[in-house]
């Protein structure tokens, strides 16, 4: 005789797992595709001004000796005005820099400015942030079969339990893919071409999205581990108390 799963329960701990773990999905996605993992600025000298370009983003220089070595000696030892803060934001794909005195951005691949020697990591980095995509998306579907699920509760909890295992794995997974990451732009800003590296910098919204990511991922992992524990623990108190009331009947017989 199977028994019910309680209404409490359907009403809202599957809901909940499931929609964090939508939610997580969405996070990780968006944070893997963009390139704000990381934002700052780079101090470039002002170029010279030519043409039409006036104000602050450029040097205006008379003189007939512009291009003597000297003078350019002297224009970039003059102090921090003549210097411009460029500013810069980079992700796992690629890093992009804003153009001066033009519209637009200037964008490169990231694992080209990574160090040659980690860009092994990266790459793992990437394949472990792929693999963390792919278990929640398998999670998520499980969550919703599910939830539309109307058979047995063994059949439940079977699918229940195998949704909980790849959420578990999934957050470990994100968890070291983003150390990785944060291991690997660290290095850069460090190891990385001169003509990259940052004056200052700190993570983006993309990187905080992608913890946001793990958070939900982890309290979907709780949510289902504990739907499924609890359901455990009724059932075998459902059997308990069905054993106790069969084995009353059966020595107290009805005349």
């Amino acid at each position: 005789m199977p028994v019910s799963v309680p209404a409490a329960d359907r009403r809202w701990r599957a809901p909940a797992a499931f929609f964090l773990s939508f939610l997580s999905l969405i996070f990780s996605i968006t944070a893997f595709s963009s390139s704000y993992w990381c934002e700052g600025t780079r101090k470039v000298a002002k170029p010279f001004c030519t043409g039409k370009s006036k104000g602050d983003h450029c040097i205006r220089f008379n003189s007939p000796d512009a291009n003597n070595s000297n003078v350019v000696q002297y224009i970039w030892e003059t102090g921090d005005d003549k210097f411009i803060d460029r500013k810069f934001h980079a992700g796992i794909w690629y890093s992009c820099e804003e153009i001066i005195n033009e519209e637009g951005e200037k964008c490169r691949s990231f694992i080209s400015l990574t160090p040659a020697s980690n860009r092994g990591v990266l790459w793992l980095s990437i394949v472990t942030e792929l693999l963390y995509i792919i278990l929640l998306l398998t999670g998520v579907i499980l969550m919703s079969v599910e939830m539309c699920y109307y058979s047995t509760v063994i059949d439940g909890l079977k699918i229940n339990a195998f949704s909980a295992v790849v959420t578990v794995l999934a957050g470990l997974l994100g968890m070291v893919a983003h150390m990785m990451y944060t291991t690997v732009f660290q290095m850069t800003v460090n190891l990385g071409p001169e003509d990259w590296r940052p004056h200052t910098w700190d993570y983006g919204w993309s990187y905080c999205l992608a913890w946001a990511s793990f958070a939900c991922c982890m309290a979907a992992a709780v949510t289902t581990i504990n739907k499924y524990t609890k359901t455990i623990l009724e059932f075998k108190h459902k059997r308990k108390t069905l054993g106790r009331s069969l084995k009353i009947k059966y020595k107290f017989p009805d005349h």
